[in-house]
């Protein structure tokens, strides 16, 4: 039986395979792990309940969803904080800043608005360790917390949720953003309150898109995944730059005033430059995965600062920071973690800071972005192979061997196998896009000869 959670929570098509009666039963299991261990003993000592902060996007599913959720704690003994329609780094936010015990976020991030999910948080805002996502998953279907009477939980609104966030981020940053004029794409997502309001307290001229969430339009043409609104509406409106969120807000893209996309390697290189030069970049370290731009290395290495990678995904930057005391780190995709300030990717604060750089030194987006040079990037999926056998593979092992040795240190070659169906992603960086296609599809070629089922 596949594992019930995946990279980032459990997720799938609401009212199918995310159902109600599952919501109530991850939040019932939940509620028996996550108060276990010393921290519950401490709980118990001072005589109160759990307490855990709930909140959602705005995707029609999340309004039954959550409710299956808050049944689910309140049933168990846990009291529920219910902070409605608020950003994913939100929860993880004030989950640390009230010490909440953990806390719940429904939602499907990037997704359409068919699809949902539930990401749990530990004591401190934190994503859960494997390990105890799959203690979760076995307690599924055993036997329940059950209190009565006054050990029964309470469901509260959490009212002040989204201003205790805007004052956290506000508090962040290093510089004002007054003579700014930027474009936020919300995606219709979480972000449609937040991000306006503290761009626009922090002195910017905000012009908003994708800010009309009605519960099925999240991600819909619109933030992270879809730029081509964004790009259109910096120019007809010449912003000095754009900001786009995916739908609950732990991403940030940009956009120059060229209409020029900046990505998440990007925004990281200009971020690290900047932390460093302040003093702010512990260890002058950056952590990034393995999908991370050559370029941006190349860039990190001039200026002195170490790259330290991690596999795909930003749990495992996450770890990385955690385990070495890390400032800055995340993914090409816009999940930037700055951990003197989240305990997650926050899309808010990493485009409030982005902009706060380019106030700071007067220099435009597309000049800061110029600190590194992108190498062309191609990716194929080979499907309907036998991805276990990827690294035993001599044969392909010689062939990655020799296209990294024609490339040299003008590119570089990875291949992964998918960890949850029958495909190897093969991936080539390159001075040029030509080279990189011709060695990715030769590759490719090879794995579906070599591992072909």
């Amino acid at each position: 039986m596949p594992r019930l959670f995946g990279t980032d929570g459990v997720r799938g098509l609401a009212n199918r395979e995310l159902t109600a009666d599952l919501a109530l039963g991850l939040a019932q299991a939940a509620a028996a792990v996550l108060t276990q261990g010393r921290h519950a003993d401490a709980i118990r000592a001072a005589g109160r309940r759990p307490v855990a902060v709930l909140a959602r996007d705005p995707r029609v599913s999340g309004e039954f969803l959550s409710s299956a959720v808050a049944a689910g704690l309140a049933s168990s003994g846990v009291d529920v904080l219910d902070a409605g329609v608020i950003p994913t780094p939100a929860t993880a936010y004030l989950i640390d800043s009230i010490r909440a015990d953990f806390g719940v976020m429904v939602s499907a991030s990037h997704n359409p608005a068919p699809d949902n999910g539930i990401k749990f948080f530990s004591f401190g805002g934190t994503k859960l360790p494997d390990v105890v996502e799959d203690r979760i998953e076995s307690y599924l279907g055993r036997q329940k917390l059950a209190p009565v009477g006054d050990g029964v939980g309470r469901i509260q609104r959490f009212a002040d949720a989204e201003d205790r966030y805007v004052v956290h981020l506000l508090g962040t940053l290093p510089h004002r953003l007054d003579g700014l004029k930027v474009v936020l794409d919300c995606a219709h997502g979480a972000a449609a309150g937040v991000s306006p309001e503290t761009f626009k307290d922090a002195g910017a001229e905000v012009i908003v898109i994708g800010a009309d969430p009605d519960g099925i339009n999240i991600n819909d043409g619109v933030g992270s995944t879809h730029l081509e609104g964004l790009q259109r509406a910096v120019l007809e409106h010449g912003a000095d730059l754009g900001i786009a969120h995916d739908g609950d807000a732990d991403r940030c893209l940009a956009v120059d005033a060229e209409g020029n996309i900046v990505d998440g390697d990007m925004i990281m290189a200009i971020l690290a430059v900047s932390m460093k030069e302040r003093g702010k970049l512990t260890d002058d370290t950056l952590v990034v995965t393995v999908m991370s731009n050559l370029g941006l290395k190349k860039a990190m290495a001039e200026h002195g600062i170490r790259v330290l990678e991690t596999k795909v995904g930003d749990r495992y930057v996450l770890e990385a920071l955690g385990e070495h005391g890390l400032a800055l780190g995340g993914e090409q995709s816009g999940h930037v973690i700055m951990s003197e300030h989240a305990t997650t990717g926050d899309g808010v604060l990493t485009g409030l800071h982005l902009a706060a750089e380019m106030a700071r030194t007067g220099r435009t987006l597309a000049d800061l972005a110029s600190v590194m040079t992108v190498y062309p990037q191609v990716l194929v999926n080979v499907r309907g192979v036998d991805h276990h056998a990827l690294h035993a593979d001599e044969a392909i092992a010689a062939a990655v061997a020799a296209a990294e040795a024609e490339l040299g240190d003008t590119g570089r070659v990875l291949l992964r196998p998918s960890g949850t169906e029958p495909m190897v992603r093969v991936m080539v960086e390159a001075a040029d896009q030509a080279t990189a296609e011709r060695h990715a599809e030769a590759l490719a070629d090879v794995v579906r000869a070599r591992l072909a089922l």
